[in-house]
């Protein structure tokens, strides 16, 4: 894949009326201005999310526009189970519901072309603590991308969601339909990985 440039963040918009279940009562029944709403709504934070984990702006555009399609085509179902004004409206959340879509699509589409590629490339297991301030600093040089890119897929998108992101644990977690502890596990060790990469190119303290 060849890395692009990343794309400047889309400034967030209101919040529609009604919340997240009359807005998926909406699509369920399709309204193409509520398509519009979501995509206002979620299209920066999941374009980040995605090119964070890919590298590349095109690829990411590709997984947010099937994304958005799932969404419509899941509407109906999500209206179901999330009638407006039941109990059950109130935890409906698209934008966590889409985060999920995302990293998944990116893990997948990565999975796929490692495949292609040949070779299958195991998960680190070291469990040296990282102090936050490498990833700030490393961003900084322009180093932090591409070590974050190197990593397996699940430990990058639990750097990608945690760091990049700022959602705590249960949120990242639920993104990537682990429970907590796993996450945290996952966590760990993605820390861990990127410790010694930078422990590598010399960059550690």
């Amino acid at each position: 894949m060849n890395a692009a440039s990343e794309p400047l963040p889309i400034a967030p918009s209101v919040s529609p009326t009604g919340g997240d279940a009359a807005l998926a009562a909406r699509l369920a029944a399709r309204d193409a201005e509520a398509l519009r709403e979501v995509v206002a709504l979620h299209a920066g934070v999941l374009h980040r999310v995605a090119f964070r984990m890919t590298g590349d702006a095109h690829e990411a555009e590709d997984i947010v526009q099937e994304a958005l399609l799932r969404l419509w085509d899941h509407a109906p179902a999500l209206a179901d189970r999330h009638p407006a004004g039941s109990q059950a409206a109130a935890h409906l959340r698209l934008g966590g519901w889409l985060q999920r879509v995302v990293t998944n699509l990116a893990i997948d589409r990565l999975r796929r072309a490692r495949r292609i590629a040949g070779g299958e490339v195991p998960e680190e297991e070291d469990a040296a603590p990282l102090a936050d301030a490498l990833i700030e600093a490393g961003e900084r040089e322009g180093q932090a991308r591409a070590l974050v890119l190197a990593l397996p897929e699940r430990q990058r998108a639990a750097i990608v969601l945690t760091y990049y992101e700022d959602l705590p644990n249960a949120e990242a977690a639920a993104a990537l339909d682990m429970n907590i502890k796993a996450f945290e596990s996952l966590l760990h060790r993605a820390r861990a990985a990127l410790r010694q990469a930078f422990a590598a190119q010399g960059d550690t303290p």
